[in-house]
């Protein structure tokens, strides 16, 4: 009789005591904006900015709404105009196209290797096409390309680049952390992350004067100097009256909630990254399938899993997810001609202009994916490998 998994592919961990008990202090004091703290108390939001930006070595650090809303906030804050050109990876998830077109600019698609990282010849190629003076680098799924050449790319074409670490919060490349690259990053604390607060983000950067438009963007009134990872009040000078305010605050329960997770990060990652290499050897040397190996530079956060059924066609693919969700284990593909769930392609934004990539077509139709919560223990990995590496071979 053929094993099955009886785990929940979205069931998170609970919220750690520590952050429980915060969360009450926040609510039985009723002050929940992040403002609205008491003469002399510092409030969660902005304790939780300094924590962060000290995590990641940034000077400066912001809290806000969400990923995406960090994302925009970070395009408007740059200067980013209507009708302006930004490149992005082919292979991202809606929200990162989404917030292109939510500040009226048009995505550039740039193609993806099948290492599932932005290809570097062809970013070259669309800065010298398209005159582009943004890219906004999707580290989709936890990849990160070689952050030395692409940044010399960018730098020679006189591109900005903004890092979208949603799914790399706690990783490196050479030892340098996700998001220390670019001008700005934004990370994000949705549920799947790698912090939960159901949603939330950051923006990151050492630019003060960016991030002084982007403290006011967020909704500051004025009330900068309540902020602990801020720049100095200089920098707000310049720009307060000619800055808008595009609220997207994070509010003190959710920084709250945060704060003790933040710093259990890095015991995190180490027990993401034995699932994902436990996946990955049960998965290796399965005929028909392609691990992604990963490169020694990168330092990974393995909170999901991608291979690739390079030689499958769509009806081969439909048979050993159909196996698999009958054993218990969710793949999604990212092949699909239709958006089911988070499993959309580029050509499914149709508010972005048709582009042409068949080297990204090519290695989507075969492009699995599968999320690791921690939820799950090592003996789950095993068999969760040994299932998916089982249909596969049935499906030869």
């Amino acid at each position: 009789m053929k094993q099955s998994f009886t785990g929940n592919f979205t069931q998170q961990e609970p919220i750690p005591e520590a952050g429980i008990e915060a969360a009450l202090r926040v609510m039985r004091a009723g002050r929940l904006h992040r403002y609205n703290v008491a003469e002399g108390e510092v409030g969660e939001t902005a304790l939780l900015e300094q924590e962060f930006a000290a995590f990641t070595g940034a000077a400066y650090a912001l809290a806000v709404a969400s990923g995406g809303y960090a994302i925009g906030c970070a395009m408007r804050a740059m200067g980013v105009r209507p009708g302006d050109p930004v490149l992005t990876n082919a292979f991202t998830l809606a929200p990162v196209p989404g917030a292109i077109a939510a500040v009226s600019a048009h995505p550039v698609f740039v193609e993806v290797t099948e290492s599932l990282t932005i290809d570097l010849d062809h970013l070259a190629q669309r800065i010298s096409e398209t005159g582009a003076k943004v890219l906004l680098l999707s580290h989709m799924r936890g990849h990160i390309c070689d952050m030395g050449k692409l940044m010399a790319i960018c730098d020679a074409g006189g591109v900005s680049v903004v890092e979208d670490c949603a799914h790399t919060m706690g990783g490196t490349w050479k030892g340098v952390p996700s998001g220390r690259h670019g001008r700005v990053a934004a990370y994000s604390t949705q549920t799947y992350k790698h912090m939960n607060s159901g949603e939330g983000g950051f923006l990151t950067s050492d630019d003060p004067d960016l991030m002084a438009r982007a403290v006011i963007l967020s909704g500051s009134y004025m009330l900068y100097d309540r902020h602990r990872a801020a720049p100095p009040r200089e920098a707000f000078e310049k720009v307060k009256y000619v800055t808008p305010n595009v609220s997207g605050r994070m509010d003190n329960l959710r920084a709250a909630i945060l704060r003790p997770q933040l710093a259990d990060l890095p015991a995190q990652v180490t027990r993401w990254n034995a699932l994902y290499r436990t996946v990955e050897e049960g998965l290796r040397n399965t005929p028909g399938l392609k691990v992604i190996e990963r490169p020694a530079e990168e330092g990974i956060v393995g909170s999901s899993i991608q291979f690739l059924l390079p030689e499958f066609g769509a009806d081969r693919i439909a048979h050993v997810q159909k196996g698999c969700a009958a054993r218990g284990v969710e793949l999604k593909w990212f092949g699909g001609a239709e958006p089911v769930g988070f499993t959309s392609r580029y050509d499914s934004w149709r508010y972005a202009e048709t582009q042409s990539l068949p080297q990204t077509d090519r290695i989507l139709a075969g492009l699995m994916d599968m999320r690791l919560p921690l939820t799950f223990s090592l003996d789950d990995a095993r068999l969760i490998a040994g299932i998916i590496a089982d249909e596969v071979r049935g499906a030869q």
